[in-house]
């Protein structure tokens, strides 16, 4: 299988440069059990979802992980940092990666030092001259945009690249799938009788490294660290013994349950996930899927492919470009039941 087979045509308009004026107004794509396409709106998606359902979300929280270094020579380096790998270390990629050698010292705001102390295929570990805790992130970084957002970040964006959910910090880019639910929209889907339940999974390479190799199988995912309430486990096992549909938000919540998934149940507890789901993968979780439009020859395209066929998955998103659907992290949604 290619990556090349995952590929569509994409007029640059249709990406996404702000969210919607209002959180929720997004369209909607439905794509059902059929094969058939009804085109509607996330104000609208109780309407759509099974009475029973169980919905799984993640509540994790994006970190202001982007900073700003200056190298000896003057020039900016941009850090988006991924894992703290101690008090004053973190793992992060930059861009000019190549020139980033062990040793490497670049200047941050506050009069902090940074030194790449390991270099690694896709990363660098840098050890920073003081603790970079959440507190100096908030005072001086930047929420970390995709690069098809072609724009800096602005105030707007700190609430609008956020679920109002989240939780949890840890995140070095949002689960966008999360991005068009309001309370008005979560309260209309227990007033319709699903069930919201959540998991936490701290969005990192695993989730937006592009796909360097030709064959899809010659990919390996990163680690990401995730956790599953006893609380969620719970409700999807019993759903699934009850054949009610669980309905997963997102393909970050995806990843987690297919990799919480064991003994015929979900189980609860903390881990770190490589799982990489492309066609050819068997869901044991996963019943319906919400998500957003994705990027060509990505992972998530793979994923999504996977669970609604390939062809398939193209074809809406053929129609989604028709009919001038939003694409990526603040684009429109489609709903695969």
């Amino acid at each position: 299988m290619l990556t090349t087979d995952f590929s569509f045509s994409l007029p640059e308009e249709l990406i996404a440069q702000r969210p919607t004026a209002e959180r929720g107004a997004s369209r909607l794509l439905v794509l059902d059990g059929g094969g058939g396409i009804v085109h509607s709106s996330v104000r609208d998606i109780a309407s759509f979802v099974p009475s029973g359902a169980v919905m799984v979300f993640n509540d994790s929280k994006v970190r202001r992980a982007r900073l700003y270094a200056t190298s000896a020579g003057g020039g900016r380096v941009e850090l988006l940092l991924l894992r703290r790998e101690g008090p004053s270390r973190w793992a992060a990629v930059a861009t000019r990666m190549a020139k980033l050698k062990a040793g490497k010292r670049l200047g941050l705001p506050e009069g902090i030092e940074a030194e790449v102390r390991e270099v690694r295929p896709d990363e660098r570990v840098f050890e920073f001259s003081r603790e970079i805790d959440d507190d100096y992130l908030e005072r001086v970084g930047h929420l970390p945009l995709p690069p098809y957002i072609r724009r800096d970040d602005v105030p707007d964006d700190a609430d609008r690249y956020q679920t109002v959910y989240a939780r949890e910090r840890g995140s070095a880019a949002a689960p966008t799938a999360g991005l068009h639910f309001t309370p008005g929209i979560l309260d209309g889907l227990r007033a319709a009788g699903v069930e919201l339940r959540f998991v936490t999974l701290h969005v990192g390479l695993g989730t937006f490294l592009p796909v360097r190799a030709e064959a899809v199988e010659d990919h390996r995912m990163h680690l990401e660290e995730y956790t599953v309430p006893e609380e969620t486990a719970e409700a999807v096992n019993a759903a699934k013994r009850e054949g009610r549909p669980v309905l997963a938000v997102g393909t970050t919540s995806v990843r987690t349950l297919e990799s919480s998934w064991g003994d015929g149940g979900l189980r609860c507890g903390s881990g770190a996930t490589s799982i990489f789901i492309y066609p050819g993968y068997r869901f044991k979780a996963v019943d319906a899927m919400f998500t957003n439009f994705h990027t060509p020859e990505s992972t998530l395209l793979m994923l999504v492919s996977a669970f609604a066929g390939r062809e398939r998955i193209l074809g809406a998103y053929e129609e989604a470009v028709k009919e001038r659907y939003r694409f990526f992290s603040y684009g429109d949604a489609m709903l695969i039941l």
